[in-house]
């Protein structure tokens, strides 16, 4: 047999001919194996790629391949190896399939911080990324390759988000980007419009997740196809998901959590034996990816999902502890939720929503007093274009009802209403007895109005964090009509926090309700926020109340914060004991001179002696 001549071709050949070779046949799982190399600087295990360690993240990777798929979702918890995986499939695209990339960091400063750190450490140590690298003509936001560009850019930056086409588009941790405004759009809808003008685009987004109406939560319920991972049992050899419920510890006296933790196992859901952390590279290697939701026959959106517990770099005594060890701290407590289970943030103790606010309603009209009241408030709420109002009955005990509310076209109409007389079905009549009006809008349109009905109306203004509910002070701007009068400081956050625990109780004593009928806008906005945690200026968590959604209406809930807050202004938690005393002095009193007792008004409010 004849062997075959090998031609020694001069150079000026070579490289023309070397732009004309077609890439390898590979999926991005082969590929990585192949040419991806772990630098030791952000790797804990450098060397060459291999898929043998996440073998979970193999099925995303190569979802990459699938020519049917346009956006590839991966809800993950954190150390699964998902940044690794989307530094997988940009390295394919620069060796396989050059066209311009655009990844998406949450700021510019983490994009520039990845890009020295990360990114081009991995183009400069893998020896065919390194060919591929013009390292001369890159800068850190923009990474030159033969055939294409890698734009890094942060979410905070909407110019740079506007500016490109670009095929493949990167969107790391989307749940901490910021949300829209009034000036520009959502930070991802402005990335994916430079995707429009290749139809054969390829969108990535990942992210642990924070609440379920943000972006990684929303994308995955938007998903054509969700996927979970599930690993047999190497007992039973059924295929299960590992969950959070069936790690198990021993509860035995005098054991500290943290003693507890070192001693937890997975038990295993079907046949309940003993899963060890030994078990799970094993189990891991012969996972599988299985459908759990599937809206159409014809997906172009794919979303998978899984949880620490498949982190063969976590054991399931961490996982214990860190649950024995936060479940306690609603701050700490979130953060495991969505860092090590991947899932979204609801805090149970105070989740409100609208149907609990119609399940508040009594059987009494719009506009009709309760029986039991003894004064009214009223929290007005300024916008640009109107105002809304409120106005709360109170009774013993914090008992109170919206008996009636609306938006008004100026603050002449805000004074007809608060002054008019509401009556309870025994003819009794009642007018608000103080009013806060939200002074944030139009300060002094608001001081000028409270100055002028100083009798019953107060401005407000918010302050966080402050040790109490409220505080009076004193409007100290000069040029202000209002100047030397009363300034109501209102902690909102506290007085939601007592709304969304009232709303929690059934109709009767101590009860958040409304009217009978009330409409369901209203419900809506009082129930718009929930408490969250959110990063402090000086980077430490901190639980805030926040809308639920972007741009939510909450006016009504502003308005039932400065109507509690005026209802405190009046000791409203003091009724009950006014009431004991008032019960007490109608007692006839045995001593002979006192038997002509006196006779009291039936309403023990009588003449607002506490205002």
């Amino acid at each position: 047999m004849r062997k075959r001549k090998e031609h020694n071709w001069p150079d000026f050949i070579k490289q023309p001919l070397r732009y004309l070779k077609p890439p390898e046949n590979l999926t991005v799982s082969e590929w990585a194996v192949k040419y991806r190399v772990l630098d030791g600087k952000s790797s804990a295990i450098p060397g060459k790629w291999s898929n043998d360690v996440t073998p979970y993240l193999n099925d995303i990777m190569n979802e990459f391949n699938n020519v049917e798929t346009e956006e590839i979702v991966f809800v993950k918890p954190t150390q699964v190896g998902g940044t690794e995986a989307l530094h997988n499939m940009l390295g394919y695209v620069i060796m396989q399939d050059p066209n311009p990339a655009m990844i998406v960091y949450p700021t510019d400063t983490l994009a520039e911080s990845v890009s020295e750190n990360r990114i081009q450490p991995m183009l400069r140590v893998s020896p065919e990324l390194k060919k591929k690298f013009i390292e001369a003509g890159s800068s850190r936001l923009e990474l030159q390759c033969e055939g294409m560009y890698i734009t890094l850019s942060g979410a905070n930056s909407p110019s740079s988000l506007s500016s490109k086409p670009i095929r493949f588009l990167f969107l790391d941790e989307v749940d901490k980007y910021p949300g829209a405004s009034k000036k520009e759009a959502d930070p991802i809808k402005l990335a994916r419009e430079r995707t429009k003008t290749f139809p054969n685009k390829k969108i990535f987004l990942t992210s642990t997740p924070t609440l379920k109406t943000n972006h990684i939560w929303k994308a995955k319920e938007n998903a054509d196809v969700v996927k979970h991972y599930k690993v047999p049992c190497p007992h039973c050899g059924e295929y299960i998901e590992l969950k959070m419920q069936n790690i198990r510890w021993p509860k035995k006296d005098g054991m500290s959590n943290v003693d507890r933790a070192e001693f937890a196992n997975y038990v295993c859901q079907e046949c309940g034996c003993i899963i060890t952390d030994q078990h799970k590279p094993q189990m891991l290697r012969f996972g599988r990816w299985e459908v759990v939701e599937k809206r159409t026959e014809f997906p172009r959106k794919v979303a998978y999902w899984m949880n620490t517990l498949y982190s063969p770099f976590v054991r399931f005594g961490e996982i214990a502890k860190e649950y024995l060890t936060t479940k306690d701290d609603p701050e700490a407590f979130q953060n495991f939720i969505n860092s090590w289970l991947a899932e979204p943030w609801e805090d149970t103790k105070m989740k409100t929503n609208a149907d609990m606010v119609m399940e508040r309603q009594t059987d009494h009209e719009e506009f009709e007093v309760p029986d039991w009241a003894v004064m009214l408030t009223g929290g007005v709420d300024v916008q640009e274009t109107s105002l809304y109002w409120t106005i709360r009955a109170w009774g013993p005990y914090l008992t109170s009802q919206n008996i009636a509310h609306g938006q008004a076209m100026s603050f002449r109409e805000i004074e007809n209403i608060m002054n008019v007389e509401y009556k309870n079905r025994s003819g009794e009549a009642f007018m608000v007895n103080l009013c806060g009006v939200d002074s944030g809008d139009q300060t002094d349109d608001v001081y000028d109005f409270c100055a002028t009905n100083s009798e019953w109306a107060i401005p407000v203004k918010g302050v966080a964090n402050s040790y109490a509910h409220f505080k009076i002070s004193t409007i100290n701007k000069v040029s202000s009509r209002a100047h030397g009068t009363r300034l109501l400081l209102v902690d909102g956050g506290k007085y939601k926090d007592m709304i969304a625990s009232r709303l929690q109780k059934k109709n009767g004593q101590g009860s958040w309700m409304v009217y009978k009928d009330c409409d369901r806008e209203y419900a809506e906005q009082v129930t718009a926020e929930h408490r969250v945690n959110v990063k402090t200026s000086g980077g430490r968590n901190a639980q805030r109340w926040v809308p639920k959604t972007t741009h939510a209406d909450n006016h009504y809930l502003d308005c039932e914060v400065y109507a509690l807050a005026a209802a405190d202004v009046l000791n409203v938690r003091t009724i009950h004991l006014m009431q004991e005393d008032e019960d007490a002095d109608k007692k006839p009193v045995e001593h002979p001179q006192n038997t002509d007792a006196m006779n009291f008004n039936d309403s023990w409010l009588g003449k607002n002696k506490w205002l």
